[in-house]
């Protein structure tokens, strides 16, 4: 699909919407945000079910909330809107951060404008093939560096990273960036997923270290 004026302008309305809601990003000294380390390797933490990836078998949904909902196989999501390449860092709630990641895949930004969320649409919550889900609010999604990624570093995203596709929303803890990831649901209402049941924080704001609930 390509972008167009209509499809340009809607985008903008979406923005708008959210604006004083979108989180800033943080400046300068701020880039680590605090009880952080560096690590120059990439940790490999979720609930230790890799789910397997069958190209014909694969499907991904977005529903809810939503004018245009969505039921996509893998070459209908690889062809749904062109791929973006995103720069940003990635922070672990175990402490470890690492900056410069290279995502390449479709903003959530540009999908959003495609499935048009209604006015009752606040939260996001996310869905993984090993059962695994997490919640966080619309606002958070609507900055431009969350994308639904695909690649990695320029190479298809590794199973171990969550491939064949996954949330990344950089500005927030990495246990809200779901792997595996096979449905979004625009919601009215909250939904706490996996981890913030089980009292990790509600929000997951590294530089207000909100670790737990």
């Amino acid at each position: 699909m390509e972008y167009n004026e209509r499809m340009l302008a809607a985008k903008q309305k979406l923005l708008e919407r959210f604006r004083r809601q979108v989180p800033s990003a943080p400046t300068g000294r701020n880039r680590l945000p605090p009880g952080q380390h560096l690590t120059k390797g990439f940790p490999v933490l979720d609930l230790g079910v890799h789910p397997q990836f069958h190209p014909k078998r694969w499907r991904f949904s977005v529903e809810g909330e939503v004018e245009q909902p969505l039921d996509l196989d893998w070459e209908g999501f690889l062809q749904l809107l062109p791929k973006k390449d995103q720069v940003a860092d990635f922070h672990c709630v175990t402490t470890w951060s690492k900056f410069d990641v290279e995502w390449g895949g479709i903003p959530f930004l540009d999908l959003a404008t495609l499935v048009r969320p209604t006015e009752a649409a606040r939260y996001l919550i996310a869905h993984s093939a090993d059962g695994y889900t997490t919640n966080m609010p619309l606002a958070d999604c609507m900055a431009e560096e969350v994308i639904l990624a695909y690649e990695l570093f320029g190479q298809p995203l590794p199973l171990e990273h969550g491939g064949p596709m996954r949330l990344v929303v950089p500005k927030i803890y990495a246990w809200k960036s779901a792997k595996f990831l096979r449905k979004l649901v625009f919601s009215a209402q909250d939904q706490p997923g996996f981890w913030e049941v089980r009292g990790y924080h509600n929000h997951g704001d590294p530089w207000t270290e909100e670790r737990h609930g």
